[in-house]
């Protein structure tokens, strides 16, 4: 008999039952690596931690160790056991010391990065709690750690308008499994009232509409210039959030808001923005134009190896939307200070 002979005797429920067994053999199959994986990981960073406790009195030895241990297992399994990637196992244990005994362990090793990188412990429990029940995809979790959905739920009183919001801007994610510069900036002065949803748009509306005001005041030499500001080409038109002009550095300073995680893309379009404007607006005697990236959170990986290295007519700084304990700000501080030395 030919094929489509068969194919019109067959119901095609028989097709779909098959296929069905397939994915979900699969699915299993991706469940059980990543969960395996996951827990290597795990108890490779519970193994370092023991090793060094009994190593403490040489204050080398846990870099030493990891060194060590870096060479012997890349020369036994290959990639995948840099000196940085053993510190992130030893961050995973020490970060998330009871793991496994919560049901927290399906989520991905992609989750657990990013998490770690939220320093509010509250914050990062919830993130966890929520990326597990509601089954956030990894590009979800970043997104919402990145806009700080955390505490814009906190400080909203129409919390509904918020999470309708993140899962409208999430939903393509589920179809597809210097002295002036203010770092971190905290964003207290944006001046919302407190039955205000904070959403993106209404936030970064805000922050734009008082940044002008927070920097007048905080700030040493500045002039409010222009909002929005227009640059023209040939081809296009482009707007820059908030031009300044310092009479002390004697120069243009742009600012360009982002809501999110800063990104590369971010930083080559504030420094294209720097560029035209040197071209186009800025005037004789005046020193080169600075831009800055004022975002919710800045990257070492992107300080390091972006445009940003070594320039220093282009910043990233971060702003916070409440003000932080002490011990958060210490912490903030040093991390901010270790995101300018990789810069420079």
């Amino acid at each position: 008999m030919e094929n489509k002979d068969i194919n019109t005797v067959i119901d095609r429920s028989f097709f779909t039952d098959v296929k069905q067994i397939v994915n979900e053999a699969r699915s299993k199959t991706y469940s059980a690596i990543n969960a395996a994986m996951v827990e290597a990981y795990w108890l490779v960073g519970k193994r370092i931690v023991e090793e060094e406790q009994n190593g403490k009195e040489r204050a080398d030895y846990g870099s030493q160790l990891l060194k060590a241990l870096s060479l012997e297992l890349t020369k036994e399994f290959g990639k995948g056991f840099s000196v940085g990637s053993l510190y992130y196992y030893r961050q995973f244990y020490t970060t998330f010391p009871d793991i496994f005994a919560t049901p927290w362990r399906i989520l991905s090793w992609s989750h657990y990065k990013r998490l770690m990188q939220v320093a509010d412990s509250e914050a990062r429990m919830w993130y966890l709690k929520e990326a597990t029940e509601q089954m956030w995809s990894y590009r979800t979790l970043n997104r919402n750690i990145g806009s700080q959905y955390y505490n814009r739920l906190l400080l909203s009183q129409n919390k509904d308008v918020v999470i309708e919001e993140m899962k409208q801007l999430t939903s393509v994610y589920k179809q597809d499994k210097l002295e002036f510069i203010k770092n971190p900036t905290v964003a207290e002065f944006i001046g919302l009232s407190p039955n205000t949803d904070f959403s993106e748009s209404e936030l970064e509306s805000a922050i734009i509409g008082n940044l002008q005001k927070f920097l007048l005041e905080l700030g040493k030499g500045f002039s409010f210039v222009a909002r929005q500001k227009l640059i023209r080409t040939e081809k296009n038109d482009y707007f820059i959030d908030l031009v300044f002009y310092n009479y002390i550095l004697k120069c243009f300073v742009l600012i360009d808001l982002k809501t999110t995680t800063i990104t590369h893309q971010d930083v080559g379009q504030m420094d294209m923005y720097v560029r035209m404007y040197d071209e186009r607006v800025r005037g004789e005697g005046d020193n080169p134009t600075i831009g800055i990236v004022l975002c919710s959170e800045t990257d070492n990986d992107i300080a390091r190896y972006s445009i940003l290295h070594d320039n220093d007519r282009l910043f990233a700084s971060k702003y916070m939307l409440y003000m932080p304990s002490e011990e958060e700000l210490k912490r903030e501080i040093e991390l901010q200070k270790e995101f300018f030395r990789l810069q420079h």
